[in-house]
């Protein structure tokens, strides 16, 4: 199983076509940072753009699962895969995929993490002194029957949680936390995206210091208008030629 996923999470990387605005805005270094794209709320479509701004992205498969659907020809088992991802600095990403082979479940679900990715704001238990290490307010996420309750620890306390939030947690970069969990925490699915609806959360909640004015400023894709439109003139008239030197 451990060749499985090392194959699976060490594919080599194919030379980057940006299909979307965003990853053409990306590969042209228009924009520069992540929180730039966290700022607009805009949706990440490729995981390249993730790989560019995130260095150091670890991966992990939490668990793969044999899931059966019933046919009129038996029944089809396929493979299930959960795969946590976090430079355990402040970025965590959790994803879910389901395929017939287990090398592809991973590598797609790794994909999906990516995708996934959220930034995880960190915070003090007592007075602000050094790096913040805990989750700044109490948070809680749900999925299925399951509740999951992060609260503020003082530093040195740890992680006080059972496998798969502790896991999640040291992705996402928290020191110390208590937590609480409430339902069929043996469905591990449920409770991994339980705590990671928790730790997105963090962001979720203004906290007084965040009570600030800001100034009206343009998205990404009204600010680089004209890169845009020039870089879809250049785009078509490349297929067009490659296109007219093909026939």
């Amino acid at each position: 199983m451990a060749a499985v996923v090392a194959a699976a999470a060490g594919e080599e990387k194919e030379h980057w076509v940006p299909a979307t605005k965003l990853g053409r805005l990306v590969k042209s270094g228009k924009v520069t940072k992540l929180e730039q794209i966290y700022l607009y709320s805009l949706p990440v479509k490729e995981y390249q753009i993730i790989d560019q701004f995130v260095s150091g992205l670890k991966d992990e498969v939490l668990k793969i699962m044999p899931v059966q659907k019933q046919t009129r020809a038996g029944q089809r088992t396929r493979f299930k895969a959960f795969v946590v991802v976090g430079d355990f600095n402040g970025h965590v990403g959790l994803g879910v995929k389901c395929s017939k082979e287990v090398a592809t479940a991973i590598r797609a679900a790794i994909i999906l993490a990516k995708l996934a990715v959220v930034p995880v704001r960190r915070g003090y238990w007592g007075n602000f002194i050094g790096k913040p290490h805990t989750v700044p307010v109490k948070v809680t996420g749900k999925c299925g029957s399951i509740r999951v309750r992060l609260i503020p620890a003082p530093k040195g306390t740890g992680l006080v949680a059972s496998q798969v939030p502790k896991k999640m947690l040291q992705f996402a970069g928290i020191e110390d936390v208590f937590t609480s969990s409430s339902g069929h925490t043996a469905t591990l699915g449920n409770f991994a995206k339980a705590t990671f609806f928790a730790i997105t959360k963090t962001y979720q909640f203004l906290t007084p210091d965040l009570w600030k004015t800001g100034k009206f400023q343009k998205d990404l894709y009204h600010a680089n208008t004209d890169f845009l439109a020039s870089y879809g003139e250049k785009h078509a008239a490349e297929e067009k030629q490659a296109r007219h030197e093909r026939d």
